[in-house]
């Protein structure tokens, strides 16, 4: 989707003439050592904070190599101020968040919930995913990943596991598909919530980078990230996308598909895909995404001939521009 939409508004990647030379690039590879050597500090189990102060440390020993990157005390002081500017938004955000985190669980708000979810949906599937989607959406707003996949996992998951298993004897375990299933589905979800108005953490941090406006750019977030949120639906639905108890046919089949069907869903929600889309293109193609990803076997038959067809009159009325540029 913002493949389609950098392609909407015209945006363009750099030319032959002004890609910097590779080589050149090679040579200050190295400055990329402070992030590979966080990554590795909490592999190894070091605590995040340290972690972030080694990164820093290492940043500023790594810049010393080379007189353009070598950074003076003021330098220093000046990046620091910047940073702790950046993260007074992410940590208001963050703190707000985490009292609506708090009082859900502390109070027992969220395990009823759970336990109403499967009640208020009345047993159908996609009611249930629906519900559970804004719950785990509401609980991991601001949380940090891992407690984040703790919440969702305990509060929402079971949601979904009693529905699936609603036809299994009491006390019977719970498949292996089963239960990957229903926790993937509610931790996308909670990470969703990073970019998801109103808390949107992750727009918060994104707007203090480039200065933009932190509620505009999570709605423009969400806006690009809509056909993300069909995904999880996906795993539930097709599990086959799991890799779990399934033929390497299936697997490719269902992949194609998904793939194809979520590039169909982009399309139709930007209204661009090799040339701009009217409304009724917007809407067939999108149509024609849900029939694809939908885990049924006429409706992917359905979906893949008109997929074929979209494709092919795109392809053959596409823009002049998007031609020539091909053609080069």
């Amino acid at each position: 989707m913002t493949h389609f939409e950098a392609k909407r508004i015209g945006l363009k990647g750099l030319s032959p003439e002004e890609m910097p030379d590779r080589k050149e690039v090679l040579k200050k590879i190295y400055l990329l050592t402070p992030i590979l050597a966080i990554i590795l500090f909490l592999l190894v189990g070091i605590p995040t904070m340290q972690a972030a102060l080694y990164g820093i440390l290492l940043t500023i020993f790594v810049s010393a190599f080379n007189k353009e990157t070598r950074l003076g005390f003021k330098d220093i002081i000046h990046a620091l101020v910047d940073g702790a500017r950046t993260a007074l938004a992410v940590a208001a955000a963050t703190a707000t968040a985490g009292i609506i985190v708090g009082v859900v669980v502390k109070t027992g708000l969220g395990l009823s919930l759970a336990n109403g979810l499967v009640s208020a949906s009345g047993g159908n599937v996609l009611l249930t995913l629906f519900f559970t989607m804004l719950a785990a959406i509401v609980l991991g707003m601001g949380s940090p990943t891992t407690a984040n996949y703790v919440i969702t996992s305990t509060i929402a998951a079971p949601a979904i596991i009693t529905l699936l298993m609603v036809d299994e004897p009491a006390g019977a375990a719970v498949p292996i598909v089963v239960a990957l299933s229903a926790h993937l589905f509610v931790f996308y979800f909670g990470i969703i919530a990073d970019i998801t108005p109103p808390v949107a953490l992750a727009a918060f941090a994104a707007s203090g980078i480039s200065g933009g406006e932190p509620i505009r750019t999570g709605f423009n977030a969400a806006k690009l990230a809509i056909a993300a949120f069909i995904i999880p639906y996906m795993f539930v639905l097709s599990p086959e996308l799991l890799m779990i108890d399934t033929t390497w046919t299936q697997l490719i089949w269902v992949l194609i598909t998904a793939i194809t069907g979520m590039i169909a869903i982009g399309a139709g929600l930007i209204g661009y895909w090799y040339r701009k889309l009217n409304w009724l293109e917007r809407i067939i193609t999108f149509v024609t995404g849900i029939a694809l990803i939908y885990p049924e076997g006429f409706t992917d038959l359905i979906g893949a001939a008109v997929f074929i067809v979209l494709f092919v009159i795109q392809w053959m009325s596409r823009d002049k521009k998007t031609r020539k540029a091909q053609t080069a």
